[in-house]
């Protein structure tokens, strides 16, 4: 073989390398969407909020959750860093945190309210409670909301997203009422 034949098998190689590479890139990329339910790396709003079953408290995890995923889309468009994006997530999101953390401590004082908060996590073993873990979820979600959003250009939530959760809600009436914090307003 001449130098110019090696070459010439050099340059096609790599052609197809990259050929091989940008298809991979779309075969995922189709992947990708039709694992997720067509939606890609953005999950939907539709349905996020729902209301509890009558005499069924709403789960505060799942009420933050929904905050922080509508406030992380929402924000993501921001050119500031990801984590301080996350950060400007949860301060959005403090009063569905702080009615989470109240649920927390309303379930300790109705089984004894002597007991002791404090046990070891079960990521680090340092002794912990839920209300710090509570935090911590909440930190943890929003970055990865924003980077989600990011990384997938989702859309935030529309206008009309919200109000099907409010309508969902309205039938319970022994459930406490919800309204979301939603960035839509």
């Amino acid at each position: 073989m001449g130098k110019g034949t090696i070459l010439i098998a050099a340059v096609s190689a790599a052609a197809l390398g990259l050929a091989a590479c940008e298809g991979g890139n779309n075969n995922r990329r189709q992947n990708n969407t039709a694992a997720l339910g067509g939606e890609g790396l953005c999950k939907p709003f539709n349905g996020t909020a729902q209301a509890a079953a009558p005499g069924v408290g709403i789960d505060g995890g799942l009420v933050v959750d929904d905050c922080l995923h509508r406030w992380g889309y929402t924000l993501a468009k921001s050119e500031d860093d990801a984590g301080a994006v996350a950060q400007a997530v949860v301060a959005a999101c403090s009063a569905p945190l702080a009615r989470w953390n109240q649920q927390s401590l309303s379930n300790v004082a109705a089984v004894g309210g002597d007991r002791s908060m404090e046990a070891p996590s079960l990521l680090t073993g340092e002794p912990t409670n839920p209300i710090a873990e509570h935090n911590n979820f909440a930190e943890g979600r929003a970055l990865f909301y924003v980077v989600q959003a990011r990384a997938g250009k989702c859309d935030p939530p529309r206008v009309d997203d919200d109000d099907d959760d409010r309508n969902a809600q309205a039938p319970a009436a022994q459930a406490p009422a919800y309204t979301p914090n939603s960035p839509d307003r």
